[in-house]
């Protein structure tokens, strides 16, 4: 049974990098979009609304966020894409120091 989590982050209030930023989206380097698919990630979707970004990502039962993290800190590439995905991102003011993509609580849910 797949989960779904929500997170969410800012862009820097700078028309410039937040184009930028989406374009770098556009094209998402493949050893990204490799990653993202062997850490258990089946979907993953970005959506924007000003400088609020939000994210949604559907896993499978192989997802955790410490064994992603865990092999995100070990994987060049997805530390340079990291890196450069920070000159256009700001942490929330509850983040702690370093944090970035932060997880929401759902508080509602349809049921049928």
């Amino acid at each position: 049974m797949n989960r779904r989590y929500c997170l969410t982050l800012d862009l820097k209030d700078d028309p410039e990098l937040i184009a930028e930023y989406k374009r770098h989206h556009e094209k998402i380097w493949p050893e990204i979009t490799q990653n993202i698919h062997e850490s258990g990630i089946e979907d993953l979707e970005i959506y924007l609304l000003g400088t609020r970004l939000f994210m949604i990502l559907e896993v499978n039962e192989r997802f955790s966020f410490e064994a992603k993290a865990k092999s995100d800190s070990r994987d060049p590439k997805v530390r340079e894409w990291e890196q450069l995905m920070w000159k256009f991102q700001q942490p929330l003011a509850n983040a702690r120091p370093g944090e970035k993509w932060l997880l929401m609580e759902r508080i509602f849910k349809l049921e049928s």
